[in-house]
């Protein structure tokens, strides 16, 4: 594995340095793991700067699900109506970093508006073609990830010859596409997306591989907490779902990944603090002998 990137740079200055814990706010009614429990915007404020005391180096909020079985699309003004308040409040309180969780423009462009720094888009700028151009004129970072069919019914199309070549393939396609659209570099981030026209194989063999897809040259973000294979492999009590995501966590960050998006950052500091230490990526983090 070739030299992985150490930090990424916000068009406002700020940095963010690898590896980095992403703490993910869904202020949505139907998520698969929290779902309603931050819908209320100032409990959601709340929990951002409770993630970010915690540790977590980027708030990554959504207001639209994504989970593999029954997620409804939903209509623009309400995605809208559920992020904006949410992130009027943290973009003037947080200082870490925001990203926006949506494969719309137009969310896109009010999110950035109102603080933002990173769009994180499930179709790797794909579903709305508006949305590379955004990213271009406003020298933002952006997250592209692998995905097949939407996110209403891509459970189905989890078929591969071969999982890990494809997806490196295709991230590494949409990352071209998004240097020719015009954004730089140095702001793109790949994301395997585990679990989303993927079964708990296809996950472990991404994992296992994961130096093929840093690779790359961009930093990896993986997905994995409280994930469908993380609930059937590790168990689906409240504990074995934390204790399993920090495996998948600890394994992706010694394995060259350079985020980890996580539903309790508290838990994910302490594992990335110590994979990193243990692959000799820990110069972040202080350490004594």
């Amino acid at each position: 594995m070739g030299e992985l990137p150490s930090q990424l740079k916000l068009r406002d200055g700020r940095v963010i340095k690898f590896p980095a814990i992403m703490g993910v706010l869904n202020v949505t009614p139907d998520s698969f793991s929290d779902g309603g429990r931050y819908l209320d915007p100032e409990r959601a404020v709340a929990r951002g700067l409770e993630m970010e005391a915690a540790g977590a180096d980027i708030i990554d909020v959504g207001g639209e699900s994504t989970r593999p079985i029954g997620a409804r699309e939903v209509p623009l003004e309400v995605e809208l109506e559920r992020i904006l308040p949410v992130l009027a409040k943290l973009g003037a309180n947080l200082r870490v970093p925001i990203s926006i969780d949506t494969r719309r423009s137009a969310v896109a462009r009010a999110a950035l508006d109102s603080g933002a720094s990173i769009i994180n888009d499930i179709t790797a700028l794909t579903g709305d073609l508006e949305m590379a151009r955004l990213a271009a004129k406003e020298r933002c970072a952006v997250v592209l990830m692998h995905m097949r069919g939407s996110a209403q019914d891509h459970v189905r199309f989890a078929r591969y010859r071969d999982v890990v070549r494809e997806v490196v393939q295709y991230l590494g396609e949409r990352a071209q596409s998004a240097i020719a659209a015009g954004i730089a570099k140095s702001r793109i981030i790949v994301d395997p997306g585990l679990g989303f026209a993927k079964n708990a194989d296809h996950n472990l063999k991404l994992l296992d591989n994961l130096p093929e897809l840093c690779a790359l040259g961009f930093p990896v973000l993986i997905g994995a907490s409280r994930k469908r294979f993380v609930r059937r492999i590790a168990g689906d009590s409240a504990a074995e779902l934390e204790y399993g995501s920090a495996a998948v966590n600890a394994i992706a960050i010694a394995r060259g990944a350079s985020i980890v998006r996580v539903h309790e950052p508290a838990i994910a500091l302490a594992t990335v603090k110590m994979a990193a230490a243990l692959s000799g990526r820990g110069g972040r983090y202080r350490h004594h002998a």
